[in-house]
């Protein structure tokens, strides 16, 4: 009998960027291990000819010097590709840079075009 794998997030916030199944949550894991970033990103998903993109937009900490944020950016977006499997691009905003919102976060922000 095989053992199921645990589940890692909701089926509707899935992202499937070139054949691997992502969850937000799996990217806030990483960017939570990232003590000088905080938990405050959007997901944005755009198409780059063929082929679909993903950009994490994360804060930097008021207290972290921006080029610390940038070389912590650098490491989340190794610890994605090592720990996910996919190659994905991240940029480092200043504190206060991610729109927020009341209720449920929206991690996900699609701006592929249609066809």
């Amino acid at each position: 009998m095989r053992r199921i794998e645990k589940i890692t997030g909701r089926t509707d916030d899935t992202i499937i960027l070139r054949g691997v199944n992502l969850f937000p949550t799996q990217i806030e894991e990483l960017i939570l291990r990232t003590p000088d970033l905080t938990p405050h990103f959007p997901c944005v998903l755009t198409r780059d000819g063929r082929l679909d993109a993903l950009t994490v937009r994360v804060e930097r900490r008021p207290e972290t010097p921006p080029a610390t944020a940038e070389q912590a950016g650098q490491g989340l977006t190794s610890k994605i590709k090592n720990n996910i499997g996919v190659s994905v691009r991240v940029e480092v905003l200043e504190p206060d840079g991610v729109e927020r919102s009341m209720g449920k976060m929206r991690r996900i922000v699609d701006r592929r075009s249609g066809g």
